[in-house]
């Protein structure tokens, strides 16, 4: 997951500051912000039973006191520390599961009642094979509930917007094509690199494995990618598209 936004969301959402070891404390009496809420809110009406969160970091979703969630990260906390140093003063979530959240290779086929992913899409180098892979693990009349950031709002507000086209190719041909391409342009108009200096800082991003916004949408434009993969691709219902701040929250469920 990117570190940056993390941290700049969880400042915008003034999110939860009650220290959680390995869970949160549904009980705690917290003063959360109306984006926040409605995150809550919205996780309230739609997940129970049994799920995972992918990339939670230290801004983990409320869920019901009746739902159970595991943690996936591609790390442990140990090593996401060391990767991102940033985080020294923030209190994560212990990791429950390592795997790939692209893939959840560990993660059995239809074994769980929801998938949270926030701000993790913009992440993945092929979000619709991450979709196809969240879609895989959910049991029929799963939800998989994703917050997703808009660009116009945060730092990759400088940004050409993602087409529909390229994550086509991302998805059909594979993401060596245009791999270099994204850390440059991150490393140009996120980073603010001068311009005789932007491949090296791309080469090093790469080299370290840094978890860059790889795609960047307004909610238009995702809404408009969901109606192709629905079409094309994968059998779910848009159950909700809601603005929320600086995000905009997507809740769709598996139909089978």
């Amino acid at each position: 997951m990117a570190v940056g936004l993390k941290i700049w969301l969880s400042n915008r959402l003034d999110s939860m500051t009650t220290k959680t070891k390995s869970k949160i404390n549904l009980k705690a009496k917290i003063t959360i912000s109306p984006e926040q809420k409605l995150r809550r809110q919205i996780a309230f009406n739609y997940l129970s039973g049994n799920g995972i969160e992918v990339g939670a970091l230290h801004s983990p979703l409320e869920i019901p006191s009746d739902a159970k969630v595991s943690y996936v990260d591609r790390m442990s906390v140990n090593d996401l520390r060391k990767q991102y140093p940033e985080l020294a003063d923030c209190e994560l979530l212990e990791v429950d599961i390592i795997d790939d959240g692209e893939n959840l290779l560990t993660i059995a086929d239809s074994s769980v009642d929801f998938v949270i992913a926030n701000h993790m899409i913009e992440h993945c180098q092929n979000p619709i094979g991450t979709i196809k892979q969240h879609l895989r693990v959910l049991k029929s009349d799963g939800i998989l509930y994703m917050a997703i950031p808009d660009m116009r709002y945060t730092f990759d507000k400088d940004r050409p917007l993602t087409s529909l086209e390229h994550l086509i190719r991302d998805y059909t041909d594979g993401t060596d094509w245009s791999k270099r391409e994204h850390f440059e342009e991150w490393s140009r108009l996120v980073d603010k690199v001068p311009e005789n200096q932007v491949v090296a800082s791309a080469k090093n991003l790469i080299n370290t494995d840094y978890s860059i916004h790889f795609h960047v949408w307004t909610q238009t434009e995702f809404l408009e990618l969901l109606f192709y993969c629905k079409k094309h691709y994968f059998n779910f219902e848009i159950e909700l598209i809601q603005r929320n701040g600086i995000e905009f929250i997507a809740v769709l469920k598996k139909i089978i």
